[in-house]
């Protein structure tokens, strides 16, 4: 075993974390940092996509398309929580994380995990209010109504996860530091506890999961939604006519 993963006797002792390495060749790993880039690049550009349609067209200016430009700015963050510094492990050889470090990941992944599912659950609101209560669909779900909603998404998932992390890093952690997962993820932090008390945040675990919409709605919701469809191929083809040099056609796409 490598020296830093030996057994501890209290989480006081551990500064830093050792993650799953991603490969056990130099070569396996430099491949995994270009994979890992590529999806990184995909998701920035296709939530990019996304929230850049719904901010510039007026005619995307709807409950659900706010509702989906919140959650095209929590995947971002949540994929941004993980991968960069999964890359930069891959890319410079190492599997380090500092505690701090970790306990930060945990949070904001849970955060902004926790956040989607809300604002999941809002959305699933709306198609409820569009589909049984459309007289009533612009008096329930107003400008007003879709910003407290949002906010009180993005407020559970604040405290759904300082809840998480104050409870998993308050544990003692005595078995190791090596994490068997290629970021911090509160079930394997739990892993490392040497205390029964771990049962209680398992439980908070399991709880927090349940009557949880699917997270294939938002590529559902979106790929239904014919004006958006129109508004991202409309803003693709801007994008590839300027970055073929032709200003002038680009203009006329929209």
């Amino acid at each position: 075993l490598h020296a830093q993963e030996l057994q501890m006797p209290n989480s006081s002792s551990i500064s830093e974390f050792l993650l799953l390495a991603l490969a056990d060749t130099w070569q396996l790993q430099l491949l995994h940092f270009w994979l890992l880039l590529g999806i990184y690049l995909a998701a920035l550009l296709g939530n990019g996509l996304i929230s850049t349609a719904v901010v510039c067209d007026h005619r995307l200016h709807t409950p659900m398309d706010f509702f989906l430009l919140n959650l095209a700015l929590l995947d971002l963050g949540c994929i941004s929580t993980t991968l960069p510094k999964a890359m930069a492990n891959a890319l410079w050889d190492t599997r380090a994380i500092s505690y701090a470090g970790c306990a930060a990941q945990c949070f904001f992944f849970v955060f902004f995990i926790s956040a989607e599912y809300s604002l999941l659950t809002v959305m699933s609101y709306d198609r409820y209010v569009a589909i049984c209560k459309p007289l009533h669909y612009g008096t329930l779900l107003g400008s007003r109504a879709c910003a407290s909603m949002a906010a009180a998404g993005w407020g559970a998932g604040i405290l759904n996860s300082l809840l998480h992390t104050a409870n998993t890093f308050s544990l003692p952690l005595c078995q190791s530091n090596a994490v068997d997962q290629f970021f911090c993820e509160i079930p394997h932090i739990l892993k490392l506890s040497c205390s029964q008390s771990y049962l209680r945040e398992v439980g908070l675990i399991v709880l927090s999961a349940l009557v949880v919409p699917p997270t294939l709605n938002p590529v559902i919701y979106s790929m239904r939604n014919q004006e958006l469809k129109g508004s991202l191929r409309k803003l693709m083809a801007k994008c590839i006519l300027k970055a073929m040099n032709f200003p002038s056609l680009s203009t006329l796409v929209l």
